[in-house]
């Protein structure tokens, strides 16, 4: 009987810490849930001048615009869904012009030994965005190229390559009219998250090396078609009403939202709001990755030289503050 009770307010303990660690805010939830009551999320933007390195290059970023266009709405739905906002709309923009005037500079950034891109805005063209679609806050959404060294593991995970490796990934960030930046993804203040690319652009070839008894493995670009059925492919449910949405952004979109969600409270801890009941939390829907066996590390195959690394940009700024002296 006392293992029960023991394991009870064990439970109670690791519940009690999951709602003290949710916060992924740069001001106090109950500040920013005051301020921000009508959200905008802009289009979503493609980085184009990034790392982005396959081959067919081009055609990946116009791939990327039209996929964005056909999945922004979905988060648009989902952020909603929270009820936390009064309204959460987007606003008529063609996101290549409005990236553009926004776009002030991308700093290659490592958090908690996490590699991402971080951007800043300009603050005068955020504030105008904001103030012309009359709203408290906006949700900027960036797809970008990224290289960094990673793992790839054979189809039966008995090998591996450690490589740099050429990824997509998605990153936003929520500032209001003042520059201020009240949200960001990723953010590190809980560091056990990691930060899950969009897509990897890149495998390793390991059926070939067996077939050519060596040890030696090339890593390679994923051809446009594949990329393209790789974004396809859908998520097994959806919340959008009018059509389906690629299980990669579903994936993102997961992550995101469940950092925006209302925090959980225990019943007891739940305020009167004139009896209206606050929205349940969402459920995760993504089960835990099972530990991969131990692999053997095999020796990558001499390849052409990669592109040239992004240059390492000055200090990084701190939240909302932005340096507005070497504009043009």
């Amino acid at each position: 009987m006392s293992r029960f009770f023991h394991g009870i307010i064990l439970m109670a303990l690791l519940l009690m810490n999951v709602g003290c660690a949710h916060n992924y805010y740069n001001v106090p939830r109950e500040s920013y849930e005051k301020k921000v009551r009508v959200l905008g999320v802009a289009p979503f933007f493609v980085d184009g001048d990034s790392d982005v390195r396959p081959p067919e290059r081009e055609a990946v970023i116009a791939l990327i615009n039209d996929l964005n266009r056909k999945n922004e709405a979905e988060l648009v739905a989902r952020l909603k869904d929270t009820g936390v906002y009064l309204a959460v709309r987007m606003p008529d923009a063609q996101a290549d012009q409005l990236f553009s005037s926004l776009f002030f500079r991308r700093e290659r950034r490592s958090d908690a030994g996490v590699l991402y891109n971080k951007y800043f805005f300009k603050q005068d063209a955020v504030k105008e965005f904001i103030v012309k679609n009359n709203l408290d806050a906006v949700m900027l959404v960036t797809v970008s190229g990224l290289t960094r060294t990673d793992k790839l593991y054979s189809s039966n995970y008995l090998a591996y390559l450690e490589s740099d490796c050429n990824y997509l990934i998605m990153t936003a960030q929520i500032m209001d009219a003042d520059g201020n930046v009240l949200w960001e993804y990723p953010n590190f203040q809980d560091r056990l998250r990691p930060l899950k690319p969009l897509l990897n652009l890149q495998y390793a070839d390991f059926d070939e090396a067996d077939a050519n008894v060596t040890d030696k493995v090339d890593l390679k670009f994923k051809t446009l078609p594949g990329i393209t059925r790789a974004f396809e492919k859908p998520a097994s449910y959806a919340l959008l009403k009018n059509g389906k949405i690629s299980r990669l952004y579903n994936a993102q979109f997961d992550e995101m939202v469940s950092l925006l969600e209302p925090e959980f409270k225990f019943p007891w801890e739940k305020e009167d709001k004139g009896g209206q009941p606050g929205p349940e939390p969402r459920q995760a829907t993504s089960a835990a990755p099972s530990p991969a066996p131990k692999a053997v590390a095999v020796e990558p195959a001499k390849s052409e030289p990669a592109a040239t690394a992004v240059t390492t940009d000055p200090p990084p700024l701190s939240p909302g503050e932005i340096k507005t002296d070497t504009l043009k």
